[in-house]
Order: structure tokens, then C-alpha cells, then sequence
């Protein structure tokens, strides 16, 4: 009787067919130019009764509109997944790990055959989710100054003195696993999601996947499994000190530390009994920003102003580094006093005009994003944008996904309303829409890069969190 009571009560509770996972991945760097390390497109396909899903990740830096992918990319790929393997439009998520590594011209039928590849080989899994930690490898760069401006750090342009600078911005440490194991135990798939720009590695040392790459090789040489890197929130923040002027830049490290975190946590995944297998798509209708021309007025006045506050120096930089770095007698005639003093005044204003024009610089360059984007603005004269919502669940593991650049605010804010550890938000997924900056970072009168790269008005954000709260309802059902 116990036995029958204990069979009937697993067949109520598993009304659902058992999950199916197949993996497998394609090289898909340019060897046309200089490599460092490979870029790799990975399938992972997962098949529960008549729900079949294919989650994509390529090393490449968006899902059209910049890069080598371009905007016919996922309305081609969905179409030829959905001829040749039966997958629904609806039901293929592609996340860019926004590494600057330049693909093949031929992905999409590459990313085809990998799909097609990894359908072939379904095999049962169970399903293990949790979290890891990592902080030792981001940073935001944004910073609060004094003045009570923003400014960011990026290679484009100087990053401001230190000491102008009051606070920075939060990170996410936070690594979100997903990890499938066969029937026999072997780990198949390591999901891993985590924020932070892939840029560590200089275009210099040739074609690469960034510190992702080096954490998945990591990850793969020590478990067996295919290691999927999701990028997350990660559009204010940067590899740690990847403008250190005293060594040469270097993902490796970055992605053996990312790594060995993952391979920390993954036998502390609990084994669940929930291997469900969910997703979800919807659209967004986003608000175009309507404000480029006086932001662009605003900046050229800012501009003018400091032309109009260079200073007057008898001195050129020949001069003046001598004066910085050679040791100085003290005066010992009022003549030489006089002349010291002149120096100084003359040192001072040489070093404010070189603010001047480190801000000038940083000016420029998002002076020119504002006017691209009021262009393309124009050209698309509607005044709304569509951008889509994912939802996927795998077992207890549930994502959101935006096309956005989504600053890590946002992402944190949103795990803190779900109060889900295993929820995360994937930017960067089935489209680019350059960044999302949050509205305290749109009124900043220091102009960012992500102030000035963005498409959509400061009410975007309320509407994805709103629909990314309501897609992880729909997850749990």
C-alpha cells in the first residue's frame, strides 16, 4: 500500500515529461586578422514534452546594429531554426557576451549548424541552480565627483584626477549557475551569469572572447561540460583596472579568477526535484528620447565655456616637466623668489588647461554620440522603440532578458523586488538598443557615455522593470 500511496504521489507531482538538454559549440573567430584566443557560438537546446528551446550564446559585442552581426541577424537565424529544426520564433534567446571579438561573416549559418548540432545529441538531465561570488575582477566606472557631476572611465578619453573624484558606483558580485547533469551524473552544461564589460583584453593583442572565454576554458577543461557565459547587467561596469598605465592589459587572469569561482560553487548547487521548462516572450514599447538637441546646446555652450577658460603660460610641456619632476633649490634671493613664484602661478595654469582639455576630450566624444543618435532618432521617425522580453526557467534558474545595455542599478534593483536569489537579468539578448541608462544618469550634467549613447527616454526603465517583475511571476507558475 505504502508503495502505491508513494508512486501515485511522483506521478502527481511530475505531470510534466523529463527535461532533455543538448550542447554544442562552433569556432567562430575571424582568423582573417591577428588572434589571441577564440570566439566561440554555443547552443544549449532544452526539449521538455513539446516545449523546445534554444538558448545561443556568441562571443561577439551586440546582436546587430555595431559589430560584425548584423540587424537581419536574428529575424534570419529564427527563421532558418524554425525551417530546419522546428524551434519557435518565440522560443530562441541569442545573448551577446559584448566581447569586442570579431566573427566570422558566415555566424548565422554557423549558429544554425551548432543548434542543429546540439538538437541531435537531447539526452535526460537534472538541474542544479545557485549562485557564486566574484568581486575581485569589476568595477563601475562611474564616478561621483565633487562638483556633483558624473564622469566614467573609458578608453575614448582621460579619466579624471583622483583627487576630484568623491565615490563610485556599485557592482554585482553575484554569479548565477545553472548547471545540467546526465543521468549519470556528468556534468552536460554550466550556465553562468554575471556583469561586467568583456574590454580587458586591447585590440592590440589580437581577436579574443575576453576574460568569458578564459573563465569557460576554465570551466570546461575542469568539469567536462560546455560552459555558457550569460552577460548580465553589466553596461557601467568594467574589468578592474583595465586602464592601469603601469602593466599591460591582461583578461586571463580575470577570466581564471571568474573561472575557478564557478568551479567553487558548482558542487554546492543543491539537486532539486523542479526541473520545469518555461519561457515566455512579450514587446515593449520604449519612449524615444526627444531631448538630443537641447542636451547637444547644452554641451557646445559647455564647450565654449572652456575654450574661454584656458590660461595664459609662458610655459610648453618641454618646460614644464622639469619644473614637476626635477628637484627645485630654494630661493635664496628675492629675485629668485620672484621667479619661483612666477613658475608656480605658471605651473598652475598649465596643469588647469591640461583639466580643460581632458574634459574637452571627454565632451567631444559624447558630443558625437548625441548628434548619431539624434540622427538615427530622425531616420526612424516613430516615437516609440520595440524592444523584447524573454523570460526562461529552468527548473529553479529563472532569466529575463533586454536587449539594452542595462546599467547594474537597474539589474539590482529588480533582484531586490523579485527576492529570488536565482533570478537574473541578461542585457545584451535578441537585439542591441545601445544603453539603458537609469534617469539620475540621464540628468547628469558631467555627460557619461552611457548618458549620451542611448536611444530611449528615462521612463524605459520603469516599463522593463515592470514587465521583468511580471515575467518572473509568469516564470513561477
Amino acid at each position: 500500500m505504502r508503495l502505491i500511496l508513494l508512486t501515485l504521489l511522483l506521478t502527481l507531482t511530475r505531470l510534466h515529461a523529463a527535461l532533455e538538454a543538448g550542447v554544442a559549440s562552433v569556432d567562430i573567430t575571424d582568423r582573417t586578422v591577428p588572434v589571441n584566443d577564440p570566439c566561440f557560438a554555443k547552443a544549449l537546446v532544452l526539449k521538455q514534452d513539446r516545449t523546445v528551446v534554444a538558448l545561443i550564446t556568441v562571443d561577439a559585442v551586440a546582436i546587430g546594429e555595431i559589430g560584425r552581426i548584423g540587424n537581419g541577424f536574428l529575424a534570419g537565424l529564427r527563421r532558418d531554426l524554425e525551417r530546419e529544426c522546428g524551434i519557435p520564433p518565440a522560443q530562441v534567446i541569442v545573448n551577446a557576451s559584448h566581447c569586442h571579438g570579431i566573427v566570422r561573416g558566415d555566424v548565422q549559418q554557423l549558429v544554425v549548424q551548432v543548434v542543429r548540432e546540439a538538437l541531435k545529441k537531447l539526452t535526460p538531465v537534472t538541474v542544479r541552480a545557485g549562485t557564486g561570488s566574484e568581486s575581485r575582477i569589476s568595477e563601475n566606472r562611474r564616478f561621483t565627483l565633487k562638483d556633483g557631476t558624473q564622469s566614467d572611465m573609458r578608453r575614448a578619453y582621460p579619466t579624471p584626477q583622483e583627487e576630484l573624484i568623491a565615490s563610485t558606483g556599485p557592482i554585482d558580485p553575484t554569479i548565477g549557475i545553472l548547471r545540467l547533469d546526465r543521468e549519470d551524473g556528468s556534468p552536460l552544461a554550466v550556465v553562468y551569469h554575471f556583469a561586467c564589460h568583456p574590454i580587458m583584453n586591447p585590440p592590440s593583442k589580437g581577436n579574443s572572447a575576453d576574460f568569458p572565454g578564459f573563465a569557460s576554458k576554465a570551466i570546461e577543461e575542469a568539469t567536462g561540460a560546455t560552459a555558457f557565459f550569460l552577460q548580465g547587467c553589466g553596461g557601467d561596469i568594467n574589468p578592474k583596472n583595465y586602464k592601469d598605465a603601469s602593466r599591460p592589459a591582461d583578461a586571463a587572469p580575470l577570466g581564471a579568477m571568474l573561472g575557478a569561482s564557478v568551479l567553487a560553487a558548482l558542487n554546492t548547487l543543491p539537486a532539486q526535484s523542479d526541473d520545469i521548462l518555461r519561457i515566455t516572450q512579450s514587446t515593449v514599447q520604449l519612449p524615444r528620447a526627444a531631448d538630443f538637441e537641447q542636451r547637444i546646446a547644452s554641451l557646445e555652450a559647455e564647450r565654449i565655456k572652456l575654450l574661454d577658460a584656458f590660461h595664459s603660460t609662458p610655459l610648453n610641456f618641454k618646460d614644464l616637466l622639469p619644473l614637476l619632476t626635477e628637484p627645485q633649490e630654494p630661493p635664496k634671493t628675492p629675485a629668485l623668489e620672484q621667479f619661483h613664484a612666477d613658475n608656480l602661478i605658471a605651473i598652475g595654469n598649465y596643469l588647469a588647461n591640461i583639466r580643460i582639455m581632458e574634459q574637452l576630450t571627454r565632451l567631444k566624444a559624447n558630443l558625437s554620440l548625441l548628434k548619431k543618435n539624434l540622427a538615427k532618432t530622425k531616420a526612424a521617425n516613430s516615437a516609440t522603440l520595440d524592444a523584447e522580453v524573454c523570460g526562461l526557467r529552468v527548473g529553479g534558474f529563472k532569466l529575463v532578458t533586454f536587449p539594452g545595455e542595462v546599467t547594474v542599478e537597474v539589474g539590482l534593483q529588480i533582484k531586490k523586488l523579485v527576492g529570488d536569489d536565482n533570478a537574473h537579468v541578461s542585457g545584451y539578448t535578441n537585439g542591441y538598443i545601445y544603453y539603458t541608462a537609469t534617469e539620475s544618469q540621464r540628468l547628469n550634467k558631467g555627460f557619461a557615455q552611457e548618458d549620451c549613447d542611448v536611444l530611449v527616454a528615462p521612463e524605459w526603465r520603469s516599463i522593463f522593470e515592470k514587465q521583468a517583475l511580471k515575467t518572473i511571476e509568469d516564470l513561477k507558475k
